[in-house]
């Protein structure tokens, strides 16, 4: 779907549905896990929240004034300004070009490339991890040794980057697009995992795995077949679909277990401590 579908309710609703991503999206949660101590969880979530809706609004009003300027003073390059258009997402780097000094202009700039590459270290790291510990280690070479899975990891590393790269090369839609397509596939197929696994003491491994594939089939079904919901954001329908999954299979499928059972008392009473 194109993530400009201007005021209207499905629009906005689609928008809004942007935040059931966080929910399955490995690069942020990667950090809460290495979080040492329960009581620090609260102050990481304080921080957290507060840094995104402070990001997050700062990229709302670069966008509003980008529209305004560009409309206003420049008529050389966007005489009608599209808000759809691959040259708005360039805006912020007009700005830091056109509106301060060089040297300023290249520390903003410069910023772009922190964000960039903290992005892609992180995903680079989580993704090595998968294919190194999931893959390699649980089907290919059970008894690898340390050598082994380091020499995995670094190859890991490198097809995705080779991947990644040769996809750049031939881009057949906006930055955004691309990035809420992912940003959809990562939340529906995690999202509801990772809240029923820690939330609902009945999930199964049959009820997880199968959530994980249908919200990730929803949402590569939304994206490339036509059907008269296009104009909904596909991860909705995925995350949805994804969480109904898990809890029917599961409660088909579950069979006790003392030892899940006991953590989630234990964690139930950690709560209970840390809100007194």
């Amino acid at each position: 779907m194109s993530l400009f579908k201007g005021t209207t309710a499905v629009g906005v609703f689609s928008l809004l549905a942007w935040g059931l991503g966080y929910f399955g999206q490995p690069h942020i949660l990667v950090r809460f896990m290495a979080i040492d101590k329960p009581k620090d969880l609260i102050k990481a979530k304080n921080i957290g929240i507060s840094w995104m809706i402070l990001t997050v609004f700062g990229a709302l009003s670069i966008g509003l004034v980008g529209i305004a300027y560009l409309n206003k003073f420049d008529n050389t390059t966007m005489q009608v300004f599209d808000a759809s258009s691959r040259e708005a997402e360039t805006i912020f780097i007009y700005f830091a070009r056109g509106l301060f000094h060089p040297l300023i202009g290249g520390f903003l700039l410069s910023a772009i490339l922190a964000a960039v590459m903290s992005t892609i270290s992180s995903q680079l790291l989580v993704t090595s991890s998968s294919l190194t510990e999931d893959v390699y280690k649980a089907f290919i070479k059970p008894k690898a040794t340390p050598n082994n899975l380091l020499i995995a990891s670094r190859v890991s590393v490198l097809i995705v980057a080779f991947v990644a790269l040769a996809l750049s090369l031939q881009p057949r839609d906006s930055i955004l697009n691309l990035v809420g397509n992912a940003w959809a596939g990562f939340g529906a197929a995690f999202g509801p995992l990772i809240l029923l696994s820690l939330l609902y003491k009945k999930s199964s491994m049959a009820g997880a795995l199968s959530g994980m594939l249908v919200g990730g089939l929803t949402v590569l079904f939304w994206i490339y077949f036509d059907h008269p919901f296009k104009d909904w954001y596909e991860l909705i329908p995925g995350f949805s679909l994804s969480f109904i999954t898990h809890i029917v299979v599961s409660r088909f499928t579950y069979k006790p277990d003392l030892i899940i059972e006991a953590e989630f008392d234990e964690v139930d009473e950690i709560k209970k401590e840390m809100m007194k």
